[in-house]
């Protein structure tokens, strides 16, 4: 008679995991899905590398994966030690010349590099998109609205407009991952600052991606924010709508929801908010029937 040992019954979970992921790999294979790390979990070099291997698998069972990355704490660390101090006009930063030059040192000459430099540790190519070298990013100056409707200058921060989608089609046809910073150029070769969210749902409308996939430190959506049990693990672009009208998703929900919607009204079929300090929470929300996030669907 054939007894299960404890070794043998892991064994078998780890089979039936794999079993349960099948249908999900057949169903993307060949997809792209533009995955936006960002958040403090990027200040846990160990999280950081376990997510990039994340990705890793996704490209290896034949996923063709586009990474958009922020990197706001860095920012803030880099600028208080040059004695900056952030200024903010309606909730926003203001980004003066400085600002900027610091933003994309950071974004593109640090973390941009390192994620790139970490995926190609684990055996695939790799490719950093960002404004010191190539660029896929285009923008106009984004501008508040003051009283009376009068234009509010916020610095060089950038509304994007257009996204090279033939570059990244072409990257992933050739099995290398594109590595975006959020470092636009605008029209006359200048560069701006953009929000990370923001660009994430634009590479994804662009290019018409299978899903968007928002990793931060945030727990999804729950309709009470400090009740677990009010956690949402599906809602429609009207609930969305809905939750946004009664204050329920604010602050810096707001422009991970927009861009998800963003990403919808352009053709992607389902676009995720998760919590990124999960382990394998990103292949998790992708390969499994329950996943352990918010989807959002049109």
């Amino acid at each position: 008679m054939f007894v299960e040992t404890p070794d043998v019954e892991q064994a078998i979970s780890k089979a039936a995991t794999l079993v349960e992921a099948l249908p999900y790999i057949q169903q993307y294979y060949g997809k792209t899905v533009v995955v936006k790390l960002g958040g403090s979990l990027m200040d846990d070099p160990k999280a950081e590398r376990e997510l990039l291997r994340d990705v890793v698998f996704m490209n290896y069972v034949g996923m063709q994966p586009i990474i958009v990355h922020g990197g706001g704490k860095e920012i803030n660390a880099a600028m208080d030690e040059a004695g900056l101090e952030p200024q903010f006009v309606q909730g926003l930063r203001y980004t003066d010349e400085r600002t900027l030059t610091i933003a994309e040192q950071v974004l593109c000459a640090r973390i941009n590099r390192r994620i790139v430099e970490t995926l190609e540790s684990f055996g695939v190519e790799a490719i950093g998109l960002n404004s010191l070298s190539s660029c896929v990013l285009f923008a106009e100056r984004k501008y508040l609205t003051g009283e009376g409707g009068r234009r509010v200058d916020i610095g060089f921060v950038g509304r994007i407009n257009e996204v090279n989608g033939k570059i990244l089609r072409l990257l992933c046809a050739s099995d290398t991952i594109p590595v975006i910073a959020p470092i636009a150029r605008d029209a006359s070769g200048g560069k701006l600052n953009c929000n990370a969210d923001t660009a994430a749902g634009e590479v994804a409308a662009a290019i018409q991606a299978e899903k968007l996939v928002m990793l931060s430190d945030t727990h999804g959506i729950r309709r009470k924010p400090d009740d677990p049990e009010s956690f949402c693990s599906e809602l429609s672009r009207r609930q969305i709508q809905d939750m946004m009208a009664e204050g329920i998703i604010s602050k810096g929900m707001i422009p991970k929801v927009e861009a998800c919607l963003r990403a919808l009204d352009a053709g992607v079929k389902k676009a995720h908010i998760i919590d990124g300090r999960f382990e394998h929470s990103l292949l998790l929300e992708i390969f499994t029937d329950k996943g352990v996030g918010t989807q959002i669907l049109q």
